[in-house]
């Protein structure tokens, strides 16, 4: 019954102790400066933190910016040297009424031209699609404007390059490359809807891909950039511009060839030899066999 006592009062010794040392804290807190709440010091540390983390994003985005610039192609609707003031006049006389004043299209009447690029101009008026007398399932190639000049499709399409950018046709020689190289692009990529002739062929929906006979380097590198109705775009990316040089090389050498071993007949393969063969041959040997019949 003694023990707890003792504790109890050694205890209450103690106490008084703790408490002076609490005491004499306090006391050099109040004659010193008051130290920051652990609560400040954190924020701080955070925001301190959250600072170097946004200074360093900004950083890297600003490096990776400044390198895109320096060695990324410009996207920017460069003006080419060509007449534009002309040309605004030649669209306001003749494509105004379909494609509205500022590009951006008429509903029920005409696309809007913004990001087409000078060489869509280019391949819609110099295959004569442009300006179109009917709206129809496609527009086919037609004569040029007998009052459009070759100045007049380049002040053209300069225009229209300078207020709504797009696919530019590069300056010099469309014509050059491989020629084995060219031939196997054009045969993985074009034969399917031109045939391996270049002859054209029917496609759905009432439309057909065009023959390439009466084509110009120009026209032929165009289409290959704007892709125009149901032909695909094949930009850069796709088709280097010395592939898509190559593919022109082959399509105009396959044009200048002459058949050799008498008809090319349309150049359209097996199907029209089998034909020809059957029909002529075959048809041939029929009606001899039965003159010498009816001779016997």
């Amino acid at each position: 019954m003694s023990e707890p006592t003792v504790s109890r009062s050694a205890e209450t010794e103690t106490r008084p102790a703790e408490t002076e040392k609490t005491e004499t804290r306090s006391a050099e807190t109040k004659a010193g400066s008051p130290p920051r709440p652990r609560s400040t010091l954190g924020r701080l540390a955070r925001l301190r933190r959250r600072a170097s983390g946004a200074t360093v994003l900004a950083i890297a985005l600003g490096t990776v910016g400044f390198a895109y610039a320096a060695f990324a192609p410009s996207s920017k609707a460069d003006v080419p040297s060509a007449d534009v003031a002309r040309g605004e006049q030649l669209y306001r006389n003749a494509c105004i009424a379909c494609h509205n004043a500022n590009l951006e299209g008429v509903k029920g009447r005409g696309p809007s031209l913004l990001g087409v690029g000078e060489a869509a101009v280019y391949f819609q008026v110099a295959t004569g699609r442009m300006p179109a007398a009917l709206q129809g399932a496609q527009e086919p190639r037609k004569p040029v404007r007998r009052d459009y000049s070759t100045e007049d499709l380049k002040d053209l399409a300069a225009y229209v390059q300078s207020l709504g950018g797009g696919p530019q046709l590069p300056e010099g020689n469309l014509r050059g490359g491989d020629l084995g190289e060219g031939g196997e692009l054009f045969r993985l990529n074009c034969a399917q809807c031109h045939s391996f002739a270049g002859k054209g062929g029917a496609l759905s929906s009432g439309k057909h891909a065009p023959s390439l006979n009466n084509a110009s380097d120009e026209v032929i590198y165009a289409a290959m950039l704007t892709g125009p109705e149901n032909m695909p775009v094949f930009g850069d990316n796709q088709i280097t511009p010395e592939q898509k040089r190559a593919i022109i090389n082959y399509v105009q050498t396959l044009k200048a060839t002459n058949d050799p071993g008498g008809h090319g007949l349309g150049r359209l393969g097996p199907v029209t030899e089998g034909i020809v063969i059957w029909v002529v041959g075959i048809g041939g040997l029929m009606f001899v066999v039965l003159w010498i019949g009816t001779k016997s």
